[in-house]
């Protein structure tokens, strides 16, 4: 009774929470971070009124379900933008941009934060240096679909951003386990080849091997089924059921293996929409049904944010150096490599900043770096910046999508472009 009761606070309160965001010209997914900030266990939640608002981290813990089962959805609805028609456009544009501005900013973030190390050794070690370098690579997939779906932005960089956004999660994964592996290497003195490319290889290609499958098999079953409740009712049971088989790990002859989430449930949608003639309208209504589960995905985000890192003077300095670095990051890169494959300086201009929000993966990656020595130290300052990055990036990412012309101004009307047939999308003017 207790858990229906907090998912239905949780729900309310982050869209009232919306209403006042509107008011303040700020992003819907801002609010229900906000919301759940304050329903957490460091503002209502200390009140321990039963029902409302969260006591402890750990009952924000015991409905992790939803927030993975929301990450499937997103990641479903993310693999819908690879369509083939659209890869014709920008595909080589997308790897390019994808690749570059992970590998840009991991490499600006470690040098910030060894030469951290090298003016105060006590602050950060250098394994612990190098694996938030390859953490800073993530982006937050969630938050930049949500303020997309809410403000209806369409244009070259929206179709470029949800792309490169997609791509930097395996650049991200194959980064991060490669960094970890030789974070690890330099503390215990031993390097494996097997930690360091054999397992974040694998795992990738399991799980587009398993995104494969499920694809093809959603569009065999959708086809005995012409009702659209019925086809909308398996489209969600395949996302559950991918969302499930993507939590399993294996390990065989020394080498531990499982599946990524995100990527299993993205190939999923890549194939189901690229192989079915109906995908579009069953994707539209996907998302319909969808829209409470995100609400209560980015409420229980907000429940999770940590406020009493902000006590924490090193935290924060190594937070702050750590945000600025990977800021930079993520724009000069983007600039660079947008520039390099002759994008629009439209998008060159605007694209690094919608790259900043960070949340759900760069957390899990915090997790597995806690067995380092210092650990902790990198879940802090993770926490730290997902705190800021959240709270700011959606603003953000408003803000450029607007500069570039791919979200109208509520009240503003244009006629003349609403009646203009679309043109094909290019990223070169």
């Amino acid at each position: 009774m207790e858990i229906l009761i907090e998912l239905s606070v949780c729900l309310v309160g982050g869209l009232l929470m919306s209403r006042v965001a509107k008011k303040l010209n700020l992003p819907a997914v801002t609010a229900y971070l906000v919301a759940g900030l304050l329903l957490g266990p460091y503002c209502i939640g200390m009140l321990d009124l039963p029902g409302v608002g969260f006591g402890t981290p750990e009952q924000v813990a015991a409905l992790d379900l939803f927030s993975q089962v929301a990450l499937g959805f997103i990641a479903f609805t993310i693999g819908n933008e690879f369509r083939l028609e659209q890869l014709k456009h920008m595909g080589r544009q997308a790897i390019t941009i994808g690749i570059a501005q992970a590998v840009f900013t991991t490499a600006l973030v470690d040098v910030a934060l060894v030469a951290l190390h090298f003016i105060n050794p006590g602050l950060i070690s250098i394994p612990s240096a190098i694996t938030l370098g390859a953490i800073a690579a993530a982006t937050a997939p969630a938050a930049t679909l949500m303020v997309v779906r809410q403000y209806k932005a369409d244009g070259p960089l929206t179709k470029l951003l949800l792309l490169v956004v997609a791509i930097d999660d395996a650049v991200g994964l194959v980064l991060f386990s490669a960094s970890f592996g030789v974070a690890a290497a330099l503390e215990s003195g031993s390097a494996s080849v097997v930690t360091i490319l054999a397992e974040p290889l694998l795992e990738i290609v399991l799980s587009l091997l398993m995104g494969c499958a499920a694809g093809w098999t959603l569009y065999w079953v959708e086809k005995y089924f012409h009702s659209r409740s019925k086809r909308l009712s398996i489209s969600i049971g395949f996302v559950l059921l991918t969302v499930g088989l993507s939590m399993a790990e294996f390990e065989a002859g020394g080498i531990h293996f499982g599946f990524s989430l995100l990527l299993v449930c993205m190939m999923t949608g890549t194939v189901f929409c690229n192989i079915c003639d109906f995908s579009e309208e069953l994707m539209g209504r996907v998302d319909g049904w969808t829209t409470p589960l995100f609400v209560l995905f980015f409420v229980l985000s907000g429940a999770e944010l940590n406020l009493t890192i902000l006590s924490n003077p090193m935290v924060l300095l190594i937070g702050a150096v750590y945000i600025i670095a990977r800021s930079l990051g993520k724009y000069l890169g983007a600039y660079s490599s947008c520039a390099m494959t002759h994008c629009s300086e439209n998008i060159t201009k605007h694209l690094g900043v919608t790259l900043l929000p960070q949340a759900g993966v760069a957390l899990g990656m915090a997790l597995t770096a806690q067995q380092l020595t210092d650990g902790a130290v990198v879940r802090s300052v993770v926490l730290f910046s997902v705190l800021v990055y959240e709270l700011v990036g959606p603003a953000l990412t408003k803000r450029s999508l607007i500069a570039a012309g791919e979200i109208r101004i509520e009240g503003r009307t244009n006629a003349r472009r609403k009646n203009q047939p679309k043109a094909p999308i290019r990223l070169d003017q």
